[in-house]
């Protein structure tokens, strides 16, 4: 289980990266454009991956349809349109704190659909990840929240929120059927298909043509590390732990972000985000440790 755990943490790390990269990319072109170049580079990058590694691509099924739709149009399309539209005004330190709440929301329906156990050591590590996440977003004032309020950005990434957790519960069905590599590549083809759309009404020529090195750098990163690695790394551990336990991995994200956030683009970074940080690393290590009785 360790290699799976691995690649739980390297997903994170990446994708802590991401809202540091779409901070910036968001300054090069529109939301639409951005999503759809995204998971265009990453299915011709998974294409090629999932055929070395499955020994040939694999055909889709009128079985498979459904379940790849609905991964392609939660995971990809509506998390992504919402992702590149929240940063746009939204911090990328604040934003992606905002999703840490997707292991509770993952881990209540995950009880609900699947009958998943919540034994004193996963409630406990669950609890203990988002106390530090409140004390990172408040700044060690949890009645600043109140006042503060939510913009239309926060909003946005509160969509991702509900997004994600529905890919992450449609995954866990999907592989069930379909081997994780198979799965991220459908979903990505499907999802880059369905932002094609918008992103031509949205001006993604004129985008195109605009971009320069560094634009097309940060679209690299994302289809290639964020993307192709990073969602497969986080399927794999789906599979291997359930949505539940490998949610909770989620909560590395912002830890991530915040610190490229203040290194990259000189976000603040405070005794209280330090500490909530650490608070939410050691939610995770307890989340994922085994019960006494079953070590051994």
């Amino acid at each position: 289980m360790t290699r799976i755990y691995c690649k739980l943490v390297g997903s994170a790390v990446l994708w802590g990266g991401t809202w540091v990269a779409g901070r910036m990319l968001g300054t090069y072109m529109g939301p639409f454009s951005a999503a759809f170049l995204r998971f265009a580079l990453a299915s011709v990058f998974l294409y090629f991956l999932t055929a070395r590694i499955e020994g040939r691509f694999p055909r889709l099924s009128k079985q498979d349809l459904p379940w790849l739709l609905t991964l392609a149009a939660t995971g990809i399309f509506a998390y992504n349109a919402l992702f590149f539209a929240g940063l746009r005004t939204v911090p990328a330190g604040r934003a992606a704190l905002i999703v840490a709440c997707i292991p509770s929301v993952v881990a209540l329906f995950s009880g609900l659909l699947f009958r998943e156990a919540f034994p004193p050591l996963k409630i406990a590590g669950i609890v203990v990840s988002f106390a530090g996440v409140g004390l990172i977003v408040s700044g060690g004032d949890p009645l600043a929240l109140l006042a503060t309020g939510l913009s239309p950005g926060d909003l946005c990434i509160f969509g991702c929120v509900a997004a994600w957790a529905a890919y992450t519960l449609a995954g866990k069905k999907a592989m069930e059927r379909i081997a994780p590599y198979s799965a991220v590549t459908w979903s990505c083809i499907l999802g880059a298909l369905l932002l094609l759309p918008p992103a031509l009404v949205m001006g993604l020529s004129r985008d195109v043509a605009a971009a320069g090195p560094i634009a097309w750098g940060l679209i690299a990163f994302f289809g290639i590390l964020a993307t192709g690695f990073g969602f497969s790394w986080y399927y794999e551990g789906v599979k291997a732990i359930g949505p539940t336990k490998a949610g909770v991995f989620i909560n590395l994200v912002p830890v991530v972000a915040v610190f490229l956030g203040w290194l990259i683009l000189d976000e603040p970074l405070s005794h209280a985000l330090a500490l909530g940080g650490l608070l939410v690393l050691f939610g995770v290590w307890l989340t994922n440790r085994r019960p006494l009785a079953q070590r051994g």
